[in-house]
């Protein structure tokens, strides 16, 4: 691979917008991290929402219809 000589001033040029693109990336990974957490944390409110109405169902004597959700 052939190396070109970079001016000072372009090469500052590139290295700040290397700098805003991992600036950037760091943001959308951060996103990430939280939108898979609310994912869990959407899952286990479903899971006790379940549980819950079968308890207030099991309460009061009878039995929930049960509908089957796609996974």
């Amino acid at each position: 691979m052939e190396h070109k000589d970079v001016p000072d001033r372009q090469f500052d040029a590139l290295l700040d917008r290397l700098d805003r693109i991992v600036d950037q990336l760091e943001r959308i990974d951060g996103r990430l991290e939280r939108a898979e957490g609310l994912a869990d944390v959407s899952r286990e409110l479903r899971s006790l929402n379940e549980s819950l109405n079968a308890l207030a169902y099991a309460a009061l004597g009878q039995s929930p219809q049960v509908r089957r959700r796609a996974v």
